[in-house]
């Protein structure tokens, strides 16, 4: 089951899914992997890192999805943290897969300045 958010997250997708009943909802990717991060040692980030951008990546959900089962299997005995974290915002993580790369740069993340900073 996935973990609820925040109240006051909780409040804005009611708010955005009434007012446009179309729009698609995305998790920001550099905040998953940030929170990935936070549930292991420094010392392993630069390992955990590359296979968890094999993930994000991905040319497609299908293939999202194989390199995600291969980061269960390397790293959930040892950061199962990590693995549920992937799991319980899966649906939220997939939906900016199948857009372009070019398209991907613009919208993996919610980080208003750092896309300011592009222009």
């Amino acid at each position: 089951m996935p973990k609820r958010p925040p109240e006051l997250a909780l409040r804005l997708l009611v708010a955005i899914e009434s007012t446009w009943p179309a729009a698609t909802i995305q998790t920001c990717v550099v905040h998953l992997v940030r929170q990935s991060l936070r549930y292991a040692p420094r010392h392993h980030w630069a390992k955990l890192a590359p296979d968890l951008r094999a993930i994000y990546t991905a040319p497609t959900v299908d293939a999202a999805k194989l390199r995600f089962d291969d980061f269960a299997d390397k790293w959930g005995g040892r950061f199962p943290a990590v693995v549920r974290l992937w799991r319980e915002t899966w649906e939220e993580f997939i939906p900016f897969l199948p857009y372009p790369a070019e398209v991907r740069r613009i919208i993996y993340t919610t980080n208003m300045n750092a896309l300011r900073r592009r222009w």
